[in-house]
């Protein structure tokens, strides 16, 4: 049989490999972006609660109670009405939110709008449905959006730009005046904004995390993804959600139930409740920045250089002073030899850019961080 792949090009996730690499050689996995803690033990005790009696299919959109948590929680962050029965979906993780998103609105020949370094779902997505990627740097070394090349970018075929704050894998964010600019950019235009909003709980140093969500005029052609993974330490379960007006929610629920239909049912239950206490997610970055800063306090005398981190659980490091090596090669190296597993930033980047970079993530115990730091300090 002669298959044509629609994505010839395309081989095993890098954090695939990078894990992979960990497991075999027993190495310290700083590499792809999990806690190596349990999630909280009332969380656990809600799921245990609900396994009993709700072990078939979820409506469509989700279970109600979650939507109905899902609305107050925009409400509370962002001051955001949202509607639970109309413009909010439960989703199997973020990623399959943003590929639903990608197919029910990209069609042949439109063009996308991408930050690199940008995760790695959404260039594939994008080809895959016939779309044509339309790639921005963003400008080092604190991973800045040039809003005047956005606006010499965009043409009569642009049909989605796809922003993402805080940023995997910078670390950095965007402020009030990056959205109030994209606003500017596409309002009255037949352009949708993707907000890969993940890590929307974890921004650190007194920033205030500028979801879509805040600005009106800008939400209402904009889809909101987001993943309680990373919100609850609990990526396995692969829950997120996404937030749209209902004209745009409409569009995505048509794909979503051939993709998926629904998503697990007793965790959604659990979730919904776990999440009526609005701390969990409001006081989090508190816990996240306290590791940020522990983790870069370990790492301050190696020679690796300490790049800006505002948000997310991922830190970037220079390297540029202790080899020439491709980051690859370097990470790879590091996992084989030294037992420490890391991220390239090269490969975030449809050109493989080098800048000496690797990720880290830090969302570890405190003794992962401080083994991890034996290694790095002594490179």
């Amino acid at each position: 049989m002669k298959i044509i792949s629609k994505l010839p090009h395309t081989g095993t996730s890098i954090f695939a490999v990078m894990s992979g690499l960990a497991k075999e050689h027993q190495a310290i996995n700083l590499s792809q972006g999990f806690p190596d803690y349990d999630c909280h033990p009332q969380l656990l005790e809600f799921v245990r609660k609900h396994i009993s009696g709700f072990n078939q299919y979820a409506p469509l959109p989700g279970a109600l109670s979650l939507r109905e948590t899902i609305c107050e929680l925009l409400q509370n962050c962002y001051n955001a009405n949202y509607h639970p029965e109309t413009d909010i979906t439960i989703t199997a993780g973020a990623t399959q939110g943003i590929y639903t998103s990608i197919a029910a609105f990209i069609n042949q020949g439109d063009e996308v709008i991408v930050f690199e370094p940008a995760y790695d779902s959404y260039i594939p997505a994008i080809e895959v449905h016939g779309g044509i990627v339309k790639p921005i740097t963003l400008e080092y070394p604190n991973f800045t959006i040039n809003w005047d090349v956005v606006k010499n970018t965009i043409t009569n075929q642009t049909k989605m730009i796809i922003i993402n704050s805080p940023h995997n894998p910078s670390g950095t964010t965007l402020g009030e005046d990056d959205l109030l600019q994209l606003q500017a950019l596409v309002k009255d235009k037949d352009i949708l904004v993707i907000s890969d909003e993940v890590y929307e709980h974890m921004c650190f140093d007194g920033k205030k995390h500028q979801s879509v969500a805040r600005f009106p005029t800008l939400a209402k052609q904009s889809i909101i993804v987001s993943s309680f993974g990373k919100t609850v330490h609990a990526t396995g379960w692969k829950l997120g959600y996404v937030a749209a007006p209902k004209e745009l929610m409409n569009e995505f629920r048509k794909i979503h139930q051939y993709l998926v239909f629904c998503v697990n049912h007793p965790l959604q239950l659990a979730l919904a409740e776990y999440l009526k206490d609005a701390s969990t997610y409001q006081e989090l970055h508190h816990f996240y920045q306290a590791k940020r800063d522990y983790f870069r306090s370990l790492v301050s005398g190696s020679r690796f250089l300490l790049e800006p981190c505002s948000g997310t659980y991922f830190q970037l490091l220079n390297y540029k002073h202790i080899t020439e090596e491709k980051d690859i090669d370097f990470a790879i190296r590091l996992t084989k030899q030294k037992g420490l597993a890391t991220i390239p930033l090269s490969v975030f980047y449809s050109d493989q850019k080098q800048q000496q970079l690797l990720r880290f993530c830090f969302a570890k115990k405190d003794e992962t961080l401080e083994k991890a730091a034996e290694i790095i300090c002594t490179l």
